[in-house]
């Protein structure tokens, strides 16, 4: 983030799409988002991060996408396509569940709805056949037919012409399945012209939105598909190194992510021409953009394919500054948040000090008894973005559950009469209003809390546990935060310089 658009202190919170409440079946980019956003401009919260909007595959994480570039078709709202005359009350109740997001049933239900829409749609629309003729969800939508058209099945399993890419053969099927084709495109228009409107709107409040764009994409992606070059993989598409993570506090065995690695040294020949259309494409969704396991720039941790866990990786060498140079020289100045988070060693530190990034501290991580944790409230320094934890952690309620409050109290207390803050140590709650405040006090530029947290929601709300493959990225509120939430953050946005 450039001093030049920050230029006071700030706050804001942690919500995805997906976690909105609503009538459909997952939070959509509805009156719940709307409503979301005049919530934080009443709580004078200036920023709020999302995580990953794309279409997503296999497991749904926001993490693993079919196109990095692409909308999740999920948060289209049926209502607005309601009120265009594309749907009928009747087919948009199809799709309304109550609790938790079921992605089965979204699978199923939200499809149907958006066919039936397209099926009404006029394709010689002059905002639709402009749209086209960018070319720029052409891979996908082509990625998406071939799929349907082999039955789900990844790309590696594909008739070879299509497997392969070859031009003759794309040429045909896309001219033989154009209905389906332009249907993948509709969808994206509607994501896309339901995005801009939801962000012109928070913008217009004076709220900016940091997204959120993961190192790696999917295996089984448009991007991988269409750019086998880039990605360290057999000649038959199948990654031969993956991603992941060694051992640390998530994982005794390390974190096998399963994502192919990339081939450095092909994007560097092509003077990193992926990775630069990658940031333009984050920056005409977002104005502020989080570039997850920032260290993978460094130095990042490859895995055999074949290995059952990240126990036996090794480190390889990353682009380091020579990325995001280009990314510079290519795209001007631009707002990043480094995610720093992880296994750290000076390699990482020297690019953070290269590319100047604000770096990630929280707060969850600060009370192991050692008075230099970087993550403590009087050690964070203001290029810094605090958080009281992510969507990788417990919530603040649920972490100091499980910590050992004898413990763990005292350490607060001090934290807290460093900060000159006058809160009760007394009780879970206490204590996680006591971090909230930190979190609000220290000289961090920018503070970001989860929602989860401002409303001291337990680890029923916790949104993803790594290392874990079921009942994540489901949580979703039955509510929004309450007229008393919002005077509570304002209350300690003003108290701190943040409003």
């Amino acid at each position: 983030m450039s001093t030049e658009n920050v230029k006071k202190r700030a706050a804001g919170l942690l919500m995805h799409i997906s976690s909105l409440p609503g009538r459909e079946a997952v939070g959509t980019m509805g009156e719940s988002a709307y409503r979301f956003v005049d919530f934080l401009a009443k709580a004078k919260m200036n920023y709020w991060q999302v995580l990953p909007l794309v279409h997503t595959g296999f497991k749904d994480s926001p993490y693993q996408s079919v196109f990095g570039g692409s909308g999740n078709p999920y948060f289209i709202d049926l209502f607005q396509l309601q009120a265009e005359g594309l749907l009928t009350q009747k087919e948009v109740s199809r799709c309304y569940k109550s609790g938790e997001t079921d992605y089965g049933f979204l699978y199923e239900k939200k499809f149907e709805a958006l066919r039936k829409a397209y099926s009404r749609f006029d394709c010689k629309n002059d905002e639709f056949v402009k749209f086209v003729s960018l070319k720029e969800f052409h891979d996908y939508a082509l990625f998406m037919s071939l799929k349907n058209f082999h039955r789900g099945k990844p790309f590696v399993c594909w008739e070879k012409k299509y497997r392969d890419r070859d031009p003759v053969f794309l040429q045909e099927f896309c001219l033989e399945h154009e209905r389906e084709y332009l249907f993948w495109i509709f969808v994206q228009f509607c994501f896309f012209k339901q995005w801009k409107r939801l962000k012109e709107y928070a913008n217009g409040k004076g709220i900016r939105i940091i997204g959120d764009l993961p190192l790696y994409v999917a295996e089984d992606s448009a991007d991988v598909w269409v750019n086998r070059n880039l990605f360290k993989l057999t000649k038959s598409g199948k990654p031969y190194k993956v991603a992941g993570v060694p051992p640390d506090c998530f994982s005794e065995t390390g974190q096998l992510w399963g994502n192919p690695v990339y081939n450095w040294e092909e994007h560097e020949k092509e003077n990193f021409a992926w990775w630069t259309d990658r940031m333009r494409r984050a920056f005409l969704l977002y104005d502020v953009v989080r570039i997850d396991h920032f260290r993978g720039f460094d130095r990042y941790f490859e895995i055999d394919a074949k290995a059952e866990n990240a126990i036996n990786g090794h480190w390889a060498q990353g682009p380091k500054e020579k990325l995001f140079k280009v990314i510079e020289s290519r795209l001007g100045k631009s707002d990043f948040i480094a995610e720093d988070l992880g296994t750290l060693d000076k390699g990482v530190y020297r690019l953070m000090k290269k590319t100047g990034y604000p770096g990630m501290k929280v707060l969850q991580f600060a009370f192991d008894g050692n008075p230099q944790n970087p993550y403590l409230p009087e050690n964070i320094g203001e290029n810094s973005i605090c958080y009281t934890g992510t969507h990788d952690n417990d919530t603040l309620i649920g972490f100091l559950k499980k910590s050992n409050l004898s413990e763990i109290q005292p350490c607060i207390k001090e934290a807290v009469l460093k900060e000159g803050i006058n809160q009760r140590i007394s009780g879970i709650k206490n204590c996680a209003g006591a971090l909230i405040e930190c979190a609000f006090a220290c000289r961090s530029r920018l503070t970001v809390l989860p929602v989860q947290d401002v409303m001291f929601l337990d680890n029923e709300a916790r949104m993803n546990t790594p290392s874990t493959a079921e009942g994540n990225w489901t949580f979703r509120l039955s509510r929004l935060p309450s007229e008393k939430t919002a005077d509570y953050l304002r209350g300690l946005a003003e108290k701190y310089g943040r409003a």
